[in-house]
């Protein structure tokens, strides 16, 4: 038999080392886990899912599915390590008699989990590189296949295998040194004049540098497959890296050519850094413009998600946005703007909260902030981290610039990611609340099959299904308006080319109604009950000419809800 892996969660792993690991899984629990692969990557790796579900309970695409995905961004390299970490806990949990591994049994049993550790392979093998460049997406040139031929490239000079900052002393630089810490560079006073200043830039190295003039290049690399989604894609000029075209990066392609095949997925979490956050949709509107049943979803799961995980949930269209004349787009927008599925995008991960700062709003932050915000960053690097995320300033002689300082923060290792030892800690949270969304999605059960004898060879039959998860069967009202899901499709099937065999009355395919989840409508105390007392139910009738003993089969299915089979005898 073999074992379970036991991944390291304190580091990164490459490509080939993470290929291996997925694989194992699921040779060494080969009922519960399959991998596949859903597409390669601009420079041709595979792109992995594993497929997480009890194969002796029915195929994957027989039951209600959620999705997790990681790592579109490639530095981001803790998202890929929390979706490693969900598989972990499922492969260890499944048959295990405690709270969790009843659980685990019972979602796998029942549903189908779709894990992607890795949508970017490309992208995060450079971030990982022995000399790494924090591209944002994919490795492919964009918008121009064309190498600088001037200006600053971001990269590692000195080859320490960090990405750090370069300062220069400079009697016209924007920045000082704090006069508590001086290894803290902060602004220049309006006005202010007579001191020592400093110019600072991130590491690179320079083409074609005049002695004067400095500018940074944009990354030859330019996309970013966050943006290259189907909802709310613009061009260039307005969503930079956003591509061509909608989906055109093979990344995207995959992802969404699979959510679309399998439209099982009723909800899904896609993992980032950093911020240590829950955003939840919409990304283009306000929640006034949500459908209200929806946002009253969302905020219910998102505040299991706070009470799990002690990560705030907000709306990126009121809390996190860049630029408060602009939209965000990407997988959120695509899975619930488009689809109706419920999606969330977790920011893994705050150095702030770790040094003890927590009255900062996200985005804005990194705009302004107060001063002691940073010394309480850098204590937080002396004591927790041993002073390696803000590295001191150390003499380099540069290959252009000459004598310069290269030092400041490791936002590599301390900023988009944790250091190796708080990874593990992060995202240890999240499983719980996977778990429960996952285990909240619509189920398809059967109910109750009738045989009536209405004459020597003459029959009705009456088949009855019901949803038995806390969603209703499409889970969301968006998903009903945008006619992307249907009711539950009920089948009769009849034994083929016996003549004495034939449906009287009744469609052979009838479309039902959407059926309601568990979830009540309406609490105890409303002057208003809910009308649909058993509205996760439904019932279809036929009336079949057949002989006695005919062996006749029965199916449902529900997109969003799974299917069911069943047989009865004319007896």
């Amino acid at each position: 038999m073999t074992p379970i892996p036991v991944p390291r969660f304190e580091l990164f792993y490459r490509y080939d080392e993470l290929t291996r690991l997925l694989h194992d899984y699921a040779r060494a629990l080969p009922d519960l886990f399959e991998v596949r692969s859903i597409g390669r990557s601009h420079e041709g790796r595979d792109i992995w899912v594993v497929v997480a579900t009890n194969q002796a309970s029915g195929p994957d695409t027989d039951k209600p599915a959620f999705w997790c995905d990681g790592n579109i961004h490639a530095a981001e390299l803790t998202a890929s390590t929390a979706v490693l970490y969900y598989l972990h806990t499922l492969a260890q949990s499944y048959g295990q008699d405690d709270e969790l591994g009843r659980q685990v049994t019972h979602l796998l049993d029942t549903r189908a989990i779709y894990l992607c550790p890795r949508l970017n392979p490309d992208g995060a093998e450079l971030a990982l590189a022995d000399r790494p460049r924090h591209i944002r997406s994919s490795t492919r040139p964009y918008p121009f296949d064309e190498a600088p031929v001037e200006g600053l490239t971001v990269e590692d000079v000195d080859g320490d295998g960090r990405v750090l900052t370069m300062r220069i002393p400079d009697p016209h630089g924007p920045y000082k040194a704090h006069p508590d810490d001086a290894r803290l560079m902060i602004p220049r006073e309006p006005g202010e004049f007579g001191g020592t200043y400093w110019r600072l830039m991130p590491e690179g190295t320079l083409q074609h540098f005049d002695g004067l003039r400095i500018e940074v290049n944009k990354d030859v690399e330019g996309l970013d497959l966050n943006r290259n989604f189907p909802a709310g894609w613009r061009q260039e000029f307005e969503q930079a890296g956003a591509g061509p075209y909608p989906t055109s990066e093979p990344e995207v392609r995959a992802m969404v050519d699979f959510i679309v095949k399998h439209p099982n997925i009723g909800a899904g979490i896609s993992y980032h850094t950093h911020s240590a956050v829950i955003l939840r949709p919409m990304g283009t509107q306000s929640d006034d413009d949500m459908v209200p049943e929806d946002l009253w979803t969302y905020k219910r799961f998102s505040a299991l998600g706070e009470r799990h995980t002690g990560y705030p949930a907000v709306s990126v269209w009121h809390d996190f946005r860049y630029h408060p004349h602009e939209v965000i787009t990407g997988t959120a927008e695509w899975l619930y703007e488009h689809l109706g599925a419920l999606f969330w995008v977790v920011e893994l991960w705050s150095p702030n909260r770790e040094a003890g700062i927590t009255d900062y709003k996200w985005t804005e932050w990194y705009r302004d902030h107060p001063v002691e915000d940073d010394l309480k960053l850098l204590r937080w690097s002396d004591t927790a981290c041993g002073g390696r995320a803000f590295v001191d300033w150390t003499p380099f002689q540069h290959p252009q610039l000459g004598a310069v300082e290269i030092g400041g923060w490791d936002k590599m290792n301390y900023w988009r990611n944790p250091p190796p030892e708080l990874r593990r800690r992060e995202v240890e949270r999240f499983p719980a609340w996977m778990n429960q969304i996952a285990l909240s999605l619509p189920r398809l059960e059967l109910l109750r099959t009738e045989v009536r004898a209405l004459g020597p060879d003459s029959w009705r039959i009456r088949f009855a299904v019901a949803n038995s998860g806390w969603l209703p069967s499409s889970v969301t009202q968006r998903a009903r308006q945008r006619q992307v899901v249907r009711g539950v499709m009920c089948e009769i099937h009849l034994p083929q080319g016996d003549p004495a065999v034939s449906l009287v009355s009744g469609a052979p395919r009838a479309e039902g109604p959407h059926l309601e989840g568990h979830a009540p409508a309406t609490s105890l105390q409303s002057f208003l009950p809910s009308r649909r007392i058993t509205g996760d139910r439904a019932v279809v009738e036929w009336v079949v000419r057949a002989p006695r003993g005919t062996r006749i089969g029965l199916s449902a299915r529900a997109d969003r809800a799974g299917a069911v089979r069943t047989e009865v005898v004319l007896d």
